[in-house]
């Protein structure tokens, strides 16, 4: 090369940088969506840790954000079914998590009945209005990331807001 210094075009990004992208960028609401769904914010910031080191090597063409969002929710359904299994063999435990004194006084009432409801859905249900109205998924895209026929999304929709709406005396 003589010493000469030759100008090179900067290489594409590759699946490490898109992903500390992807985590700088959506790393908080992939950790909302995770509370919505495990109930509780250290669970939710275990989900998506995991997630994303999980996802370290894949090819960067599978790392999207749908994507991302559908390991979460994956992921969150894993630590639910765990502390299912964790609460049939030790009785006496408490099946809830336990918010922290800050997170209660974060929360004003109304968002903290809302949310105490939400948890008490079945997984399914749950996790529908928290991909509608959270996400603001269509009904398609929630079917595809269930795995679920969009006409299963909407009667579950229904359902969860017809319960939603009689637990909280139509506050929902």
């Amino acid at each position: 090369m003589n010493g000469e210094i030759v100008a090179r075009a900067p290489a594409p990004p590759g699946a490490e940088a898109i992903l500390v992208d992807l985590y700088r960028e959506h790393r908080l609401a992939l950790v909302r969506l995770a509370v919505l769904l495990v109930g509780d914010r250290e669970g939710a910031e275990d989900v998506v840790q995991d997630v994303f080191s999980r996802l370290h090597g894949k090819r960067p063409e599978v790392l999207t954000l749908t994507y991302i969002r559908v390991c979460v929710l994956n992921a969150s359904r894993s630590v639910l079914r765990r502390r299912g299994v964790a609460a049939r063999a030790v009785p006496g435990r408490p099946d809830e998590p336990v918010d922290s004194a800050e997170t209660a006084a974060l929360l004003g009432e109304s968002r903290q009945e809302m949310l105490a409801a939400l948890g008490r859905l079945p997984r399914r249900q749950r996790e529908v209005l928290v991909l509608r109205y959270y996400l603001d998924l269509s009904y398609a895209d929630i079917a595809q990331a269930t795995r679920v026929r969009e006409s299963t999304v909407r009667s579950t929709a229904f359902r969860a807001l017809e319960r939603l709406e009689r637990e909280l005396g139509g506050k929902a």
